[in-house]
């Protein structure tokens, strides 16, 4: 939910963006598009040869400076107002913050709101600054698309409802399926430890943990095409962050993964290690399996995101509303660096109008920004249509 306590006066954007890392996830589109309306972007590396090379294999050299990334220097040329923007891992997400809280520059990154960055919030807030989180593809696209669900939904029957059935299905897939079901594009270790996080949701109207998210993999079909999905994470937080009325009794609130079908399957083996909870196996596995099953650069890799909503009014009426995201890289840029990227730049750019009060925000907070985002995605190629249709 948004973050409504009293703030300072915002401090203006000061139109320079600080672009932290030079991963997969940094997309042209998304970069190019900061580039073009900021007054002067800079891009951070581990060394500084790596920024140039980035912005070399994306095309973009002259666009942005080059930085090799280190945390005195980067808080020295910090800015009241500047933009910083984490694409490193989440764990180092809280010391770039206090970094930029220092400078009173505003921060943005993908991932999802963690409580050390909770904890960052309330100064934020106290600076004038902004903290925008949960603003790439999952977390973000997929939270657009379920507040403007919700919010056709309410237009089309109230704040009443039964079996209502909300699912958010994400998936990073290689777009021609291998033996193994998936191929490695970000760190290896990450992938096989997200799965020893127990997930937290509802089915069947009731609230269910796993403790083995694979153990709830369940069929998904899409169209005519086959997945299999299975739920992640916490779910339960998203129900008041999405709007859910109190009026509308769930039977499915699932937030989840989505692979080619036959992973559970050709996972097997895998989850058996994951099973056993030691550190360094799985991280030893990890780094066996990227090595055996890498994205290279002639793969290309496939963004699938599906979120619907169904329901029935008290009266047996019924309405259903989805959304579907389906997209294929090339050779100029992947699906998932563009779906990462795009938003978030779109996000920046609001930061830099001055668009956003100070204070955490995790995307779009409401249907009218939702729809906002949405339009301007659209615009860059990532056609988001809402299919919605009601049933007697």
């Amino acid at each position: 939910m948004p973050d409504t306590a009293p703030t300072a006066p915002r401090v203006p954007a000061s139109g320079t963006v600080h672009w932290i890392g030079t991963g997969l996830s940094t997309g042209r589109t998304g970069l190019a598009l900061l580039c073009d309306r900021a007054e002067r972007v800079v891009m951070w590396g581990r060394h500084e040869s790596r920024a140039a090379d980035r912005l070399a294999r994306l095309g973009l050299t002259g666009r942005a400076e080059t930085r090799g990334l280190d945390h005195a220097e980067l808080a020295a040329e910090l800015r009241p107002g500047d933009v910083v923007v984490s694409m490193l891992p989440a764990t180092e997400h809280p010391a770039l913050l206090r970094t930029a809280l220092a400078a009173r520059a505003h921060f943005a990154c993908t991932s999802y709101v963690s409580d050390a960055l909770l904890a960052e919030a309330g100064a934020a807030r106290e600076a004038g600054t902004v903290v925008l989180t949960e603003a790439g593809l999952d977390p973000g696209i997929d939270h657009l698309m379920a507040h403007r669900l919700v919010e056709a939904a309410r237009e089309a029957v109230g704040d009443t409802a039964t079996d209502v059935d909300f699912t958010s299905y994400c998936g990073g897939l290689p777009a021609v399926p291998n033996a193994f079901r998936y191929r490695f594009s970000w760190a290896p270790y990450g992938v096989l430890a997200a799965l020893g996080s127990p997930s937290r949701y509802i089915a069947g109207g009731a609230e269910r943990t796993s403790a083995h998210p694979w153990e709830a993999t369940r069929r998904h079909r899409l169209g005519e095409e086959g997945f299999e999905v299975y739920p992640n994470r916490d779910s339960l937080p998203f129900i008041a962050q999405y709007g859910i009325p109190d009026g509308w009794r769930l039977e499915t609130f699932i937030r989840g993964t989505l692979r080619n079908d036959g992973w559970l399957r050709a996972w097997e083996p895998v989850f058996a290690t994951v099973r056993t909870g030691d550190t360094a196996r799985i991280a030893a596995l990890a780094e066996e399996l990227a090595a055996r099953h890498p994205t290279t650069e002639a793969d290309r890799d496939r963004v699938v995101l599906s979120v619907a909503l169904e329901l029935r009014t008290p009266d047996g009426a019924g309405w259903r509303g989805s959304y579907l995201l389906d997209r294929t890289g090339d050779e100029s840029e992947s699906a998932m660096a563009l779906c990462v990227s795009l938003p978030l730049a779109f996000g920046v750019t609001r930061v830099l109008a001055d668009a956003t009060p100070a204070g955490l925000h995790r995307a779009a907070e409401s249907a009218e920004e939702s729809e906002r985002w949405l339009a301007f995605l659209a615009g860059h190629g990532l056609d988001l249509t809402l299919r919605q249709h009601r049933t007697p």
